[in-house]
Parts: C-alpha cells; sequence; structure tokens
C-alpha cells in the first residue's frame, strides 16, 4: 500500500491440555507453551508494532504462591524483547540450578511464565494513547482467584459513552474513557456478580468451607452467561481473548464476525489466532484442521479442559472485513492468496479497455509490496486475453493470414516489469515541511530504460488508495522520470469513502482522497449547500438513539458517479511539472465481493456499516471535518 495505514491488532492464545512434563518429556522442553506463543505473536507482527504484551496463568497453585506472570514492551521489536526478558529467567534458572532445568514442576514452583494458559498481543495504536499502560493484556486483580481477570483484543467499541454511563450506573468509576477499560470493567463487573452469586447459593445449601466453596465456584462457573450479560450493549467489532485467574478461559468474536478468529484443538493444546497461517506455521497443520470461531459466539475452556463454542450474542449477517482480504492479513493464508489473485484478474477489463487493448505500448507493474499478489491476478488476466485474441485472429479469419501477421500475433506479450523498489535504508528524519518532501520523493528507487520516452502508458497496481499523498509526493514524480506518456494508477480495492470505526486507521473524513475529490466537484459545480444540508442533518442526530440513525454522508457522493470521482482524485494526487498524463481506475464494489463473497464488510467503500453505532460515526466524523477538529470520532 502506498499510503500505509495502522491496524489494531493481533491475539494469541493458548491452553495446555497437559502437565507440564508432559511436554517435556514429548518435546524435550518444559518450555513448549511459551516456545509457541512467541511464533504466533512473531507470525502476526504485521498487525501491531506499537507494543506487545504477554501473560500467563498457572493451575492449581498453593496460596501463597504467585500465579499471574505478564510482561509488555514498547520496544522497537517488542515480540524479541519480551521473549528475551522472559527467555532470561530461564538462563538465570539453568546457570545456577542445572539440576532443575529439565524439572517441569520445580520450574512451575520457582520461575514465572510456565504456566499452563497463556495470552499474546500485539498493538497498533491509532489516535489513542501509546504508552506502556495502553498495551495489552489488561490485568483486573483481586485477592479471589476466581474474580482475577486479564483480557487482550482486536476491537474497537463506537458506543464507549455509552458503556461508560452504564459502568457510572453500576456505582463504578473508571479512570479512563477508553473502550478497553469499559470492557474490561464491564466482564469484571458481571464475574464479580457470578462469583458471588455462587458463593452465596453454596451458603445457603450449609456449605461452611470456604476453601471447598472456591474449588465449587471455579468448577460451576458459567463464562458463557458472564459474556452475554457483559456484552449486551456492545456496538462494534471485536476479537477477545481473556483468562480468568483460576484457568478458565475464552476467545470471543464480535456478532458479525468483522475482526477475525480462529482455532485448533488437539489432545494436547487449544490454540487461538487472529490469523489462519500463523496457526498453521507453528504447529505445521493442515489448513482444513483449523477453524473459524463462529460470529456472536465464544470458544470457552474450562479449567478442567471441557472445550466448547457457546452463542453469547445473536449473530447478525456476516460482514467480515473484507480488508483484512485486500491488505492487512499475511497473504501466507491460501484462500486470502487465491482471493488478492481474483482481486487483480478482476481488473482486467477496466484497465484493457482504459488502454483500447494495446499491449504492445503498455508496462504492467505494481507499488511494493502488499499489491504483488494482486499483481500476479492481473497478470495472468492479460494473459488470458491474449490467448482469446489469439484463438480469435487465428480460427475465426474468412482470408489467410500472412506470416508477418502470425508472426504479429504469436508475439503479443504482455509487458511486465518491476519499476518502483522501495528504499528501506532512507528514512526521512528531517521535520521541515518542504525539505521532508523532498526527501520522500526518494524513498522508491526506480529501474531505468524500459520504458520508450513518451510513448508508452505505464500501468501500476496498489492495492489500495486512502490519501493518496505518498502518490503524489514521490511515487508519481519517480515514475513520471521514466518518460511514459500516461500513467495509470489502479487499485484493487474499491474508494475508500468512509471511516472505519472497528480496529483500522481510518476515522477522519479528510484523510480520504476520494471525500477530497467528492467535495471538490461539489464545489467546481455550485453544489455546496449539499454539504451543510448533510452538517445540519448529522448535527440533528447527534443525541438521537443510534438505532435511528441513518449515514447522512452518503449525500456528499450520490450526485456522481465512481468515474466523476476517480478523475478528480486522478487531478488531486497529479504532482505540478510532470509531464506524463494520470488516470486512476479503482476496483468494483461488485468484483469486490465476486473476489471475496465470504467477507463482505465493505463499509468503508459503501457506507453501509454493520452496526448502528457505525452511522453515528461516520456523522460525527463528518462534523469533526466541519468544525475543524481532527480527532477521531468514537474513543
Amino acid at each position: 500500500m502506498s499510503d500505509q495505514i495502522k491496524h489494531e491488532c493481533g491475539v494469541a492464545f493458548i491452553r495446555l491440555l497437559k502437565p507440564l512434563s508432559y511436554y517435556q518429556q514429548k518435546y524435550g522442553t518444559s518450555l513448549y507453551g511459551l516456545n509457541k506463543l512467541y511464533l504466533l505473536m512473531e507470525k502476526q507482527n504485521n498487525r501491531g508494532q506499537d507494543g506487545a504484551g504477554v501473560a500467563t496463568i498457572k493451575l492449581d497453585v498453593a496460596p501463597g504462591n504467585r500465579y499471574i506472570s505478564r510482561h509488555r514492551s514498547m520496544a522497537k521489536n517488542a515480540v524479541a524483547d519480551i521473549f528475551e526478558y522472559i527467555q532470561k529467567k530461564f538462563a538465570d534458572v539453568q546457570k545456577e540450578y542445572p539440576e532443575e532445568f529439565h524439572n517441569a514442576d520445580w520450574l512451575k514452583e520457582h520461575v514465572s511464565f510456565t504456566g499452563e494458559v497463556l495470552l499474546g498481543h500485539l498493538r497498533y495504536g491509532t489516535h489513542g494513547k501509546n504508552s506502556i499502560e495502553n498495551c495489552h493484556p489488561f490485568l483486573r486483580q483481586n485477592n479471589w482467584m476466581t474474580r482475577n481477570l486479564m483480557i487482550a483484543g482486536n476491537f474497537n467499541m463506537t458506543n464507549t459513552d455509552e458503556l461508560l454511563q452504564q459502568l457510572f450506573e453500576l456505582g463504578q468509576h473508571p479512570k479512563e474513557k477508553l473502550d478497553t477499560v469499559t470492557v474490561l470493567e464491564k466482564i469484571g463487573h458481571f464475574l464479580d456478580s457470578e462469583v458471588q452469586g455462587l458463593f452465596d447459593q453454596y451458603k445457603r445449601e450449609g456449605l461452611d468451607d470456604n476453601v471447598e466453596i472456591t474449588k465449587l465456584i471455579a468448577n460451576d462457573l458459567d463464562v458463557a452467561k458472564i459474556l452475554k450479560k457483559s456484552a449486551k450493549s456492545w456496538d462494534g467489532g471485536y476479537t477477545i481473548a481473556g483468562i480468568f485467574g483460576h484457568g478458565d478461559a475464552f476467545v470471543m468474536r464480535d456478532p458479525a464476525g468483522i475482526r477475525p478468529a480462529f482455532y485448533y484443538v488437539n489432545d494436547e493444546i487449544v490454540v487461538a489466532a487472529s490469523e489462519r497461517p500463523a496457526i498453521q506455521t507453528a504447529f505445521n497443520i493442515p489448513i482444513g484442521d483449523i477453524k473459524e470461531i463462529k460470529p456472536g459466539h465464544a470458544l470457552i475452556i474450562k479449567k478442567d479442559g471441557n472445550i466448547s463454542q457457546k452463542q453469547f450474542r445473536e449473530p447478525t449477517e456476516k460482514k467480515s472485513c473484507s480488508f483484512e482480504r485486500i491488505y492487512f492479513s499475511r497473504g501466507s493464508d491460501a484462500s486470502i492468496y487465491r482471493e488478492r489473485k481474483q482481486l487483480g484478474r478482476l481488473l482486467c477489463k477496466q484497465i484493457l479497455d482504459t488502454v483500447d487493448h494495446d499491449l504492445e505500448n503498455t508496462v504492467f507493474s505494481y507499488i511494493p509490496n502488499t499489491a504483488e499478489i494482486a499483481f500476479y491476478g492481473m497478470v495472468e488476466g492479460v494473459h488470458k486475453y491474449i490467448k482469446c485474441y489469439q484463438r480469435e485472429q487465428l480460427l475465426n479469419r474468412a482470408d489467410k493470414i500472412t506470416d508477418e501477421e502470425l508472426n504479429r500475433v504469436l508475439n503479443i506479450y504482455p509487458r511486465v516489469e518491476k519499476l518502483a523498489i522501495k528504499d528501506v535504508k532512507l528514512r526521512t528524519f528531517i521535520t521541515q515541511d518542504a525539505d521532508r518532501s523532498e526527501m520522500v520523493a526518494h524513498v522508491y528507487d526506480t529501474t531505468y530504460g524500459i520504458i520508450k520516452n513518451d510513448k508508452d502508458t505505464l500501468v501500476v497496481l496498489d492495492d489500495s488508495i486512502v490519501r493518496g499523498t505518498t502518490l503524489k509526493q514521490s511515487i508519481l514524480k519517480i515514475i513520471d522520470r521514466l518518460g511514459p506518456k500516461k500513467i495509470i494508477v489502479v487499485s484493487s480495492a474499491p474508494q475508500i469513502r468512509y471511516p472505519d470505526c472497528y480496529g483500522i486507521d481510518m476515522s477522519r473524513m479528510g484523510e480520504f482522497v476520494a471525500f477530497e475529490a467528492a467535495i471538490s466537484l461539489l464545489k467546481d459545480k455550485g453544489m455546496e449547500k449539499v454539504v451543510h444540508q448533510v452538517y445540519q442533518q448529522c448535527k440533528d442526530s447527534a443525541d438521537m438513539p443510534k438505532e435511528q440513525v441513518q449515514n447522512y454522508v452518503k449525500a456528499i457522493y450520490e450526485p456522481f458517479t465512481d468515474e466523476q470521482i476517480s478523475n478528480k482524485i486522478a487531478e488531486i494526487i497529479t504532482p505540478t511539472n510532470i509531464k506524463a498524463e494520470v488516470q486512476v481506475i479503482y476496483q468494483t464494489l461488485d468484483n469486490l465481493h465476486k473476489a471475496c463473497p465470504d467477507h463482505l464488510g465493505d463499509w468503508y467503500f459503501s457506507g453501509n456499516y454493520p452496526t448502528p453505532g457505525g452511522n453515528k460515526v461516520v456523522n460525527k466524523a463528518f462534523l469533526n471535518w466541519m468544525e475543524g477538529k481532527n480527532q477521531r470520532a468514537y474513543m
């Protein structure tokens, strides 16, 4: 992607179903769980590089001994930093107590992080604070083992204000207005209530032994009931993993399946993660053995090892995030790889029509690096067109083809080149705008001598265009130096028109070049009244219940075709003083859904939000833009 956008976040969960001694005997190490957690997190480091955290819980620890361990880091390589910290503990043990290093029971008793339940998290901060206190897992502590709670998640709630008010009404006083705090406290409140209710029940039944009661609570705690009560009012996209202090654990997914969640179970282990390839790689298992957690359901692992998947909210129409397929998730997932190639193939007709099928004078390339797979699909589509053209020319001619024409037809091929190469060594550390723009223009190197000056059309594929700033400031200037007659920028995603509020760092209207284009078109045509009408509608709806609110911002785009907006975007991103004509082509929504039929979440393109809170957020984002407030429209 030419304009980098950030993503929240990645989750890794492991529950060992056997004693640590089992893994020592079978795999030669008591650190089997930690080693696998490290792999799960490293294989998902694309999902968060602003921080990371790891937590573990030991089962059946005697009173007076620590059973919860947690370490978080904001280092540049946070995952490595965390595991170096953990590894040092075992290195010290190996040095001081070499005879005990392979004794799993001794390690569990004396060394932190030797737990059977493990939770990892990778964080991308959006507009919120970026400090160690904002890194997951979050911990809610209590002297009652069953009331301790840790959570880590990939989520955003659109209705944090409403959730905070509910906490106030329960008598709580949260210290921060963040969705992570509200989620933690909501689950914690109903965990406390469930524990207290069971305690009172056993007392009424005549049990006096509090130690025995605590064991019964751990056994009888209804995790699904707690989650059902906690999530009743949540509006957002989420995958949230949690562990109770005594060892019960869960991984829950929102009712629309917006955020991804995969899991694998055998007789030794339960594992869950945000991405399927991470599980495949870490455990060397076939793709068919990995399942998705169903929307509105939680994978629940009780302390005794019982595993179930239970519904906590009524599932809605599935709207899994299509941006996961286009950009965020690793392309090493088999289905994502196929879908990205299909996105490229489906662009071929638009591209070929735009270049008037002149393949002799067209060069195909892409903007590194995530567009590469879609580029392969696009090239395959061009090859397919060539084969059809050759067949038509050779089999369906009324006259005899000449040798010269035969050679010309048989020698048609797509001219495929890698022209833009990102210089990973270059850092644009200069802060003055004028100097910085000059430095940004050199972030990419180019391959010279490939383009026929003032004759070739250059087609460059990007996986999405958000702001268009990198295209304008660097990429288009650089490839213009190659001398093409025309540059066609192709996006394998549709036009990004609306903010996301479920976990992607796209929350301010002014950052979308498609929005800028629509506003410019309204001004060009003397239709500024539309902007003011939308503003008034958004203001009038600000205090309405979210269930009654519509997405009024759609009216900004309604007067124009996709092509008109694309042409205006081309004007906006074209730098001054370049020679080549610039044109922009976007994927259509219909083709996006054809390529990704199981991931129909497209609200950033269509404005059709899967939860009521989404409409509140988009209208608030428009209000912020109109009022000059450079802030996101949700907490």
